[in-house]
């Protein structure tokens, strides 16, 4: 059903996105479907737009009063839009396509590291350095630690994901032996 909703989602976020660079309005897209798609996410919320007990012109006031006023008029005209097309839970979808697009426009790769132990600013800045180089982007690092990994990381960088834990090596070694 993801990848469902992914499908759906990506025409919206293109549009978006179009519209947004047309209109030098990246930032401000940026913001209004941040908050849009974290209240989506809300589960009051989400339960609400699942369920018929608002009518379309009710679930549009709802969402328009939760926007308040940081939405666009043109951010307002998506939520009508997606109301009436029963689109409103794929929010969440529509945002992240539409950052994933604006990280490509600006030349900068967001990557997720995920450390058997918590990462020290310097570790993530050189980390950064070395896939910039590489990457030729501009890289922005997020981390957390899990200690299920036992020993290294794992990133994930969009598609890319890099398995350096020992977790995942011994996982490969069985997966080999037939384990």
């Amino acid at each position: 059903m993801a990848g469902d909703a992914t499908t759906i989602a990506r025409p919206y976020a293109e549009a978006i996105f179009a519209r947004a660079v047309e209109t030098d309005m990246l930032d401000l897209w940026s913001d209004m479907l941040s908050l849009l798609a974290s209240a989506a996410r809300d589960p009051a919320l989400s339960g609400l737009i699942a369920s018929p007990k608002l009518d379309k012109a009710q679930m549009t006031e709802l969402m328009l009063d939760i926007g308040g006023g940081r939405l666009s008029d043109e951010g307002q005209n998506l939520i009508r839009l997606l109301v009436a097309n029963g689109r409103l839970a794929l929010l969440p979808d529509i945002a992240g396509l539409f950052e994933v697009r604006k990280a490509e426009h600006q030349g900068t790769l967001k990557v997720h590291v995920t450390s058997a132990f918590a990462l020290k600013p310097a570790q993530e800045e050189q980390l950064a350095a070395a896939l910039q180089r590489k990457l030729g982007r501009e890289i922005r690092i997020t981390s957390e630690e899990d200690p299920d990994l036992i020993g290294g990381f794992r990133l994930r960088a969009g598609d890319m994901v890099i398995d350096g834990s020992v977790s995942g090596q011994l996982g490969k070694l069985a997966n080999e032996l037939g384990i």
